[in-house]
C-alpha cells in the first residue's frame, strides 16, 4: 500500500512534497497543487511527527504551488498533553506561504464510541457511473485521473439544484489505504457540489478545508455525503458527511470558497 501523497522527511518537524501532476488541478496552462492534497500532507506529517491519531484539522489556502515546485512542511507544537497534541503546520515554497494548518491529535480509550447520522440510501460503487472529468483540465492536471470518482445514474442535475445535496462514491485508483490524509483530500470536493447546487460549471476557490475525524475503519469505497449549505456576497458554504462501505461514519468536513465560474478561474489564476 502507498500513501496518495508521497512525503519526505528531512528532519524530525520538518517535510516536503514536490508537486507532480497526479497531486493537481486547474485549466490549460493553470496547473496547481490541489488543495486536500496539501491538507493531506500535512495531515501525514502530522501524525508522523506526533505518531498520535488525527482528530480534526483546518487549513487556510493562501496561495498556489505549482506544477514542479517543492512545498516544505514545517510542523509546530502549540501544546502537548497526556492524551491530546495541538500542533500547527505551515507549507511554503521559497519564501511564499501555501496553506496554514492547525490540528490536534490523540486517543482518549473508555469513552462512547457512537453516531447519529446513517449513511444514506445509494447503489453500491459498481451500480454507478464514473463521474466525467471536465474537459478543461489541464492535460497535466491528474489528481482526477487518479481517483475512481461515481455517481448516482438515477440523480438529476434539477434534483441536485433543488436539494443542494450531491452522493458520490470515491477511492484512489492505485492500491492504497484509506486514512485520514486520504479523506483530506475526498474532503476537498465541497465546492464542486456547491458549483452543482448552483447550476454553474466550476464551483470556486476553496479558502479552508475542515476535517473532523471520527475513526477509521476498513473500506475500499467511501461515500461522501455534499451539501451546500448556502452561498451570498461572492460566496459559498457546504459540508460533507464521509462513510465507509460498512455505514460508518468515519468523518465530517465543510468548506468555504470564493464563488467563481471555470471561466472566471481561468482569468484569476492568468
Amino acid at each position: 500500500m502507498t500513501h496518495f501523497v508521497p512525503l519526505t522527511r528531512t528532519s524530525d518537524t520538518t517535510y516536503e512534497i514536490t508537486v507532480t501532476g497526479d497531486l493537481c488541478v486547474g485549466p490549460v496552462g493553470h496547473v496547481f497543487l490541489f488543495g486536500g492534497a496539501g491538507l493531506a500532507a500535512a495531515v501525514s506529517a502530522l501524525e508522523q511527527t506526533f505518531q498520535r491519531g488525527l482528530v480534526w484539522a483546518t487549513s487556510q489556502y493562501i496561495s498556489f504551488a505549482r506544477l514542479g515546485d517543492v512545498v516544505q512542511l514545517d510542523v509546530g507544537t502549540a501544546q502537548a498533553g497526556r492524551s491530546v497534541t495541538q500542533a500547527t503546520v505551515t507549507g511554503r515554497v521559497g519564501g511564499n506561504t501555501i496553506f496554514s494548518v492547525m490540528a490536534s491529535l490523540g486517543e482518549r480509550d473508555g469513552y462512547p464510541d457512537a453516531h447519529w447520522r446513517d449513511m444514506p440510501a445509494m447503489p453500491p460503487p459498481e451500480d454507478c457511473v464514473e463521474e466525467p472529468q471536465r474537459p478543461t483540465q489541464d492535460p497535466r492536471a491528474g489528481l482526477r485521473g487518479a481517483l475512481d470518482v461515481r455517481s448516482n445514474p438515477a440523480i438529476t442535475r434539477e434534483e441536485v439544484i433543488s436539494t443542494g445535496r450531491s452522493l458520490l462514491w470515491m477511492r484512489q485508483k492505485q492500491p492504497g489505504a484509506i486514512d485520514a490524509a486520504m479523506l483530506a483530500v475526498f474532503a476537498d470536493f465541497v465546492p464542486g457540489a456547491i458549483g452543482g447546487a448552483l447550476g454553474r460549471a466550476g464551483g470556486g476557490n476553496s479558502l479552508d478545508n475542515n476535517l473532523r475525524i471520527r475513526k477509521i475503519v476498513p473500506t475500499e469505497w467511501v461515500l461522501c455525503e455534499m451539501q451546500a449549505q448556502a452561498a451570498a456576497r461572492g460566496f459559498g458554504h457546504g459540508h460533507m458527511r464521509l462513510y465507509a462501505q460498512d455505514g460508518t461514519l468515519m468523518a465530517t468536513a465543510s468548506q468555504s470558497i470564493i464563488l467563481r465560474t471555470h471561466s472566471e478561474i481561468i482569468e484569476k489564476r492568468g
